[in-house]
C-alpha cells in the first residue's frame, strides 16, 4: 500500500506537491521542501511516481495524480494536518468547560466545586498542551515552508 511507504522526506514531498496544487518542478520542490539538492528532490519525486500518487506533464514538471489517505493525518484542503491536533481541539473545549464551572463557582454562592475537580481540569490542560505541543511538531515538519535552509524563521 502507498501510504505504508509514505514517510520522512517524500511524504513532505508529496504534502508540498499536493498543497503547491500547481505543476512542479525539482527545484521548487527542493525549495519548497528544503531538501539538501535537486537530486534528493529527484528521487523522492519519482518514487511518488512509482507509487503512482504524482505523474509528469508535458513539460517535465510533476502533477497530483492521487491524493491518499495517510496515517495518523487528515487532509484539511490542501494542508495534511496531524490527528493529533484534532485530539487538542477536543481537550481545548474540555478544559474550555471546566474552566467555566470553576469561574462560575467562584461567582455564584452555594456552588461548591470539589478539589478533585481542580486536578481534573489541570490533567486536561496538560493533556491539551502536550497534543497541541506534539501536533505543532508533526505540522511543522511536513509543512517546512515555516524553515529557511537549516535556520528556523518565526
Amino acid at each position: 500500500m502507498a501510504n505504508d511507504e509514505l514517510e520522512g522526506n517524500t511524504l513532505t514531498v508529496y504534502a508540498y506537491v499536493v498543497h503547491a496544487a500547481k505543476p512542479v518542478g525539482t527545484r521548487d520542490v527542493t525549495r519548497g521542501a528544503n531538501l539538501s539538492s535537486t537530486s534528493v528532490a529527484s528521487r523522492h519525486l519519482q518514487k511518488l511516481e512509482e507509487m503512482g500518487l504524482i505523474e509528469k506533464n508535458e513539460y517535465g514538471d510533476y502533477i497530483l495524480k492521487e491524493k491518499t489517505n495517510i496515517n495518523g493525518h487528515v487532509w484539511v484542503g490542501r494542508n495534511l494536518v496531524p490527528r493529533l491536533m484534532f485530539y487538542s481541539f477536543f481537550f481545548l473545549g474540555a478544559f474550555a468547560a471546566e474552566m467555566t464551572i470553576i469561574l462560575a463557582s467562584a461567582l455564584l454562592k452555594g456552588f461548591v466545586v470539589q478539589i478533585s475537580f481542580y486536578f481534573l481540569t489541570g490533567m486536561t490542560g496538560v493533556a491539551m498542551a502536550l497534543f497541541s505541543l506534539e501536533g505543532i511538531a508533526l505540522y511543522r515538519k511536513l509543512n517546512p515552508k515555516h524553515v529557511e535552509r537549516g535556520n528556523k524563521v518565526g
